[in-house]
Formats: C-alpha cells, sequence, structure tokens
C-alpha cells in the first residue's frame, strides 16, 4: 500500500470524508458505491463494480435471476449437459 499522507478523522456518525483529489483519481462521485473489504488490520475501500458471480469479469455483464454473468461464463453454461 501507498501512504498519502493524509489523515482524517471519523466524525460522530463514523463517517470519514474522502479527499477530492482521491476521489478524483478514482472516478469516485457522489452516491458511487463503496466496497468495504478487511485485511488483517487494514480497512480497504474500493469502488464497487457490478462483476460477474462466476468469474469476477466486470465487463459484459447479463443478469438472469437478479445475478451477473458475463457473456463468457453464459456461453460456457449454454454447453452444459445433464448427466
Amino acid at each position: 500500500m501507498k501512504s498519502t499522507g493524509i489523515i482524517r478523522k471519523v466524525d460522530e456518525l463514523g463517517r470519514v470524508v474522502i479527499p477530492i483529489e482521491i476521489r478524483n483519481q478514482f472516478n469516485i462521485v457522489e452516491k458511487d458505491p463503496i466496497e468495504i473489504y478487511v485485511n488483517g488490520s487494514s480497512i480497504i475501500l474500493k469502488k464497487f463494480e457490478p462483476n460477474c458471480i462466476f468469474c469476477g469479469n466486470t465487463e459484459n455483464l447479463l443478469s438472469y435471476n437478479n445475478k451477473l454473468l458475463c457473456s463468457d461464463c453464459a456461453s460456457k453454461i449454454g454447453t452444459l449437459e445433464n448427466k
């Protein structure tokens, strides 16, 4: 991880402001969903990107029964046979 040298305090509601320079760098705008990860003693924030439930791909997504899958996985599923 790379340190930015920026320090922010948590407010009384548990909120932390992400500086505009970082929001611009990662193309984060108001109302964008942010995922929260924990890795050991670190908290990691990541802009949420919908992805395929099978392979994690974020491009060429299709929706089926409120689940997202990429066109590659959809093609592979189409070739499965019952055994």
